[in-house]
């Protein structure tokens, strides 16, 4: 799972402070990027995963020629956060397309929500819209949804790719080619991402045992569990909590 955030920002403490924050979601991120040209060359090494966008690089070229050759490339969601909340820079900033737009000063909450909301929007962008005029395909998107909102409502359960097939009247092969066209990855997978996703939120915000999540998840064993988490966090469940638990 890319979970590389790149700040572009040419204040260090102000980059800093966001390195420190977003660190202990279990982000990793970039810092001491502070000009267009160094971070395109960075985005094209690093492929992160987002990037947060200050307008005033004090350079000839601003956050908003940054925002213009990401929303030109159209794979990574980019956040504008800066001081700046004129009409001028709002009517140059709505022609790049953000994703988002954080004014400063900005409260740590506020970052990590809205940094979370597009990210998740982001990964489910080809489910919500079509980018085809082909009206014999509008079917597709939709019952995708409908497998996207049965795996959600039932993510406390032991759910096998076979229970999804009923959704849609699919094949399995159907099915699998659907999901890595729309979300880039297969149904097991999609299943398993979304499982520990819910154990971290449970990991951070509940003290319920690990063992008692690993069951509560479907997860045949904690066994099972802990190998899972460690493959798509790189840290064990126990350390994930003691980093980010919030008593």
């Amino acid at each position: 799972m890319n979970k590389k955030i790149l700040v572009v920002e040419d204040e260090s403490l102000i980059a800093l402070d966001i390195k420190f924050i977003l660190e202990k979601e279990g982000y990793e991120v970039i810092t001491n990027i502070k000009t267009v040209e160094t971070a395109i060359v960075c985005i094209e090494e690093n492929n992160p995963a987002l990037v947060l966008i200050d307008i005033n690089l004090n350079q000839n070229k601003d956050g908003v020629d940054l925002g213009s050759y990401l929303l030109a490339k159209d794979t990574i969601p980019y956040i504008y956060i800066t001081s700046y909340s004129n009409k001028v820079v709002l009517d140059r900033v709505n022609d790049t397309r953000p994703h988002g737009y954080i004014v400063k000063p900005f409260r740590s909450e506020n970052l990590i929500t809205t940094i979370s909301v597009v990210l998740n929007n982001y990964k489910h962008k080809n489910i919500d819209t079509l980018r085809t005029e082909n009206p014999t395909q509008e079917v597709v998107p939709s019952k995708v949804r409908s497998i996207v909102e049965y795996i959600n409502a039932n993510i406390d359960k032991k759910l096998e790719v076979e229970q999804l097939l009923a959704v849609t009247s699919w094949t399995k092969r159907h099915l699998t080619r659907i999901f890595m066209q729309y979300l880039k990855t297969s149904p097991y997978q999609y299943i398993l991402n979304r499982k520990i996703e819910k154990a971290c939120s449970l990991l951070k915000e509940t003290d319920i045992p690990i063992n008692e999540i690993a069951f509560d998840l479907g997860f045949q064993n904690y066994s099972c569990f802990c190998t899972a988490f460690k493959k798509i966090n790189e840290d064990s469940p126990e350390n994930y909590r003691k980093k980010n638990y919030v008593a």
